[in-house]
């Protein structure tokens, strides 16, 4: 096999698969049809711009997987799977955005032709990749299969991840603490935004020493002052200004594997309800990191920070964190376990996740967050090494 094309060794390969499999036979899955790119690339290597048409990978209980997309992508599949050439499958243009025909037919001649015209299929029906008409019209092409909704299978065997991957992810931790702290360096009164983020950008990109910058799965969130209060607004063209805070949620990527990390700066001399609130936080974060341990479990993470919170009398709610490792837009998140009060998941080593306990108050935001791996023994271990503490810039 061509394993020179791919990031990782035959062998994690084959682990990553033996894996998987297991999970299909438990979940009685003759075939399994994943969608989500950050499991195609997880299984295969593939790594292309091509989402946004139907694509995934075929996986069997026997034999290497199926790469099956658009014909014009498959010669990017040649350039970056592990597979042979005869596992990569093309579908004819004809059917992009065609309203009178779907790949999905494609899809279904095909499995017909593997043997699965009456088997067991797997697919992910809570996905962003998988649509319903999609669904749809594979169901109707393949009447004689039964559907097994497989939302997740894949992800949760990505949760413990190997030292090939960890590896990885230290390299994207080297980018984000870069932008990181150069965001808090350059943050002053009379910057525009979208200066500071296209510098941003740009040191993510040029990453650190041989660990190259890919894109992240999500753009730079940095609102400030009482936009600030939402987690989820990106830039604009106004001037930064005194008297307000900026969060910088942000994360360095290597090879499609994300560090997120979160800092805040305040322009001026910060209202002391602020200031509480930020030392609150900073004791949640490290009585969360001591409660990340192997054997307890995501919501003893959880509760030891909100213990903290409620001293000042913040009651945050909500979850605090999930995992993160290899992912694509619009979400660096594996959506399986989260960081919540309620969550039984057992903490595993090799479990990176997103330690993301942000407050959005009424008008304005803070956000310190730390990227956690789960060790054999001891507490978890925070990828980056930027000082926990609101920066404050007179």
């Amino acid at each position: 096999m061509p394993i020179q094309n791919a990031p990782f060794s035959a062998a994690e390969y084959a682990r990553r698969i033996k894996k998987t499999r297991a999970a299909m036979q438990a979940a009685g899955i003759d075939v399994l049809f994943t969608t989500d790119p950050s499991n195609q690339a997880w299984l295969t290597g593939y790594d292309g711009w091509s989402f946004y048409v139907h694509q995934g990978v075929i996986l069997g209980l026997e034999g290497d997987p199926i790469w099956w997309g658009r014909m014009q992508d498959t010669n990017g599949a040649r350039r970056t799977v592990w597979m042979a050439l005869d596992q990569i499958e093309g579908y004819d243009d004809g059917y992009v955005q065609n309203p009178d025909a779907h790949s999905m037919e494609d899809l279904a001649r095909r499995l017909q032709r593997l043997g699965h015209e009456h088997g067991r299929i797997g697919v992910a029906m809570e996905n962003y990749y998988y649509s319903a008409k999609a669904h749809a019209v594979l169901t109707a092409e393949l009447p004689n299969a039964s559907f097994v909704d497989a939302t997740g299978l894949v992800n949760w065997q990505r949760a413990e991840k190997s030292d090939e991957e960890i590896a990885f992810i230290r390299k994207a931790a080297a980018i984000s603490e870069k932008i990181t702290n150069l965001a808090m360096e350059q943050a002053r009164p009379g910057l525009r935004k979208n200066e500071l983020v296209g510098d941003i950008a740009q040191a993510a990109f040029h990453g650190v020493g041989d660990a190259w910058g890919d894109y992240p799965a999500i753009v730079p969130l940095t609102p400030s002052g009482a936009d600030a209060s939402a987690p989820h607004l990106t830039w604009n063209g106004d001037e930064m200004k005194a008297g307000e805070a900026t969060f910088f949620e942000l994360s360095g990527c290597y090879r499609r594997y994300h560090a997120p990390l979160c800092r805040t700066v305040f322009l001026g001399k910060p209202p002391q309800k602020m200031q509480d609130a930020s030392e609150a936080l900073v004791a949640g974060l490290e009585a969360g990191i001591d409660a990340a341990r192997a054997g307890n479990v995501a919501g003893d993470v959880a509760r030891a920070m909100n213990a903290e919170l409620a001293k000042v009398g913040i009651d945050r709610g909500g979850r605090c964190g999930y995992p993160i490792g290899l992912s694509y837009p619009p979400d660096w998140g594996e959506r399986t376990y989260s960081i919540r009060p309620t969550d039984q998941t057992e903490l595993k080593p090799g479990m990176t996740f997103h330690f993301m306990p942000g407050l959005w108050m009424d008008d304005w935001g803070l956000e310190t967050t730390e990227t956690l791996l789960i060790q054999a023994s001891g507490p978890a271990e925070a990828l980056c090494r930027v000082e926990r503490k609101l920066f404050i810039k007179d």
